[in-house]
């Protein structure tokens, strides 16, 4: 019985010494408030970081919808051999082909002309007729010789004393018929002509 008895009370003792190390080991795995846990993952950080990104989003489109509905005012001359200069006011997400059906009812030879037989040429490249203005502005898009996204009308730069050197300005691009061109592509100033390419580079002009 002594024997049982010491063997009950040496259970006892070793239950309560695995009870009274518990705690202490339950310590060891306990958080350290010192230590940056900030890369681990974390749901409601990445969901608001997420909300945050869309939120911006949204107002980047936004603020691109808002631009392209401003007005802009483009002086134009149409060539037939020599410029007829007038003016049409446009909203900056206008295709070049919305342009050019203004820029035809504001000639009489020309409203006989289909929207597909006119051309729009700005620093001697010819604009295809599905891009917006929109997308020469906001790209900073140049020409041979100088930016095609300034549609004010200045002094030509050609016309300065040194060529290497623009203002920070344009002038007025060309629409001319289609059947023109290809009777007169071979002389100046049609022979300078080509289709604009939004990956090539042209010129190497600094803005003064």
């Amino acid at each position: 019985m002594d024997d049982e008895g010491d063997d009950a009370s040496a259970k006892d003792e070793d239950q309560d010494d695995g009870d009274g190390d518990q705690p202490s080991k339950r310590s060891k795995f306990r958080k350290n408030p010192n230590v940056d846990t900030s890369f681990l993952p974390d749901r409601d950080r990445e969901e608001a970081e997420r909300k945050e990104r869309e939120r911006l989003r949204q107002e980047w489109l936004r603020r691109q919808e808002e631009m392209k509905q401003e007005d802009i005012e483009i002086t134009y001359s149409y060539w037939d051999g020599s410029g007829h200069r007038k003016s049409v006011t446009c909203k900056k997400g206008d295709t070049i082909s919305t342009f050019l059906e203004k820029c035809r009812q504001q000639f009489p030879e020309l409203r006989g002309i289909s929207v597909d037989n006119l051309m729009y040429v700005k620093e001697d490249l010819i604009i295809p007729q599905h891009h917006t203005f929109y997308d020469f502005i906001i790209n900073k898009a140049r020409g041979k010789s100088g930016p095609l996204f300034n549609f004010d009308v200045h002094d030509d730069v050609r016309l300065l004393a040194d060529a290497t050197k623009e203002k920070d300005e344009s002038h007025a691009g060309k629409v001319v018929e289609r059947s023109w061109y290809q009777r007169n592509k071979h002389i100046f100033p049609a022979s300078r002509w080509e289709v604009y390419d939004p990956e090539k580079e042209y010129g190497k002009y600094t803005i003064a």
